[in-house]
């Protein structure tokens, strides 16, 4: 006589009131590890980027007609680590009068220079720059000789530009660094192009 068997159905575990299946604690930990991992080489990024560059806007219209008001300039602050600063450079720095402030210019003179500025033409150990850049001849005159650890700069708007002309030496170091790339707004990206100037010392 055959006898049926009745076979028994798996019983499924019913989770606890209040208590989180295992599995769903498992990916809340993963994706918290996750935003940790991310937030983590965010700012590994951010401090490594910073140490090498720095992001600044131009203000005013001390550099024109090489650099808009407005627009934004990274900076390499690697170039003066392992180079030197040339005549000719346009670099970003803290301004003497007043170091939390950063203003950008051009340098003209180095340590030991006799700067001249006479009859709209800028001269250094007495040859007169060629100066394309500028938007217009310097209406004031003066003489300066650049002493050690200090850099002679100046607008490239000589007429509207609070430099060296009106407040003296810059020190190497308050110089942040070079300005290598106009970067916003997109219209005037570019790559920031220095003419080096000849001088015989």
């Amino acid at each position: 006589m055959e006898t049926l068997q009745q076979e028994e159905s798996p019983i499924e575990e019913q989770p606890i009131e209040g208590q989180i299946p295992a599995q769903e604690t498992v990916n809340w930990k993963r994706f918290a590890l996750d935003i940790l991992e991310t937030l983590l080489l965010a700012v590994i990024l951010f401090l490594g980027i910073n140490a090498i560059s720095a992001r600044v806007r131009v203000d005013g219209f001390s550099m024109r007609p090489t650099l808009e008001d407005g627009e934004f300039v990274l900076v390499s602050k690697l170039n003066y680590r392992f180079g030197k600063i040339d005549r000719g450079d346009i670099i970003v720095f803290h301004y003497p009068v007043n170091p939390k402030q950063e203003l950008i210019k051009r340098v003209i003179g180095l340590p030991g220079d006799y700067i001249n500025v006479q009859g709209g033409v800028v001269s250094v150990n007495g040859q007169a720059l060629d100066e394309p850049y500028i938007a217009a001849m310097p209406l004031y005159t003066g003489d300066w000789v650049v002493p050690e650890g200090q850099l002679f700069v100046l607008g490239d708007n000589r007429n509207d530009s609070s430099d060296s002309h009106s407040w003296g030496y810059l020190p190497f170091g308050d110089v942040v660094g070079k300005a290598v790339v106009i970067y916003w707004p997109p219209p005037q990206w570019d790559v920031i192009r220095h003419k080096q100037l000849l001088v015989t010392q």
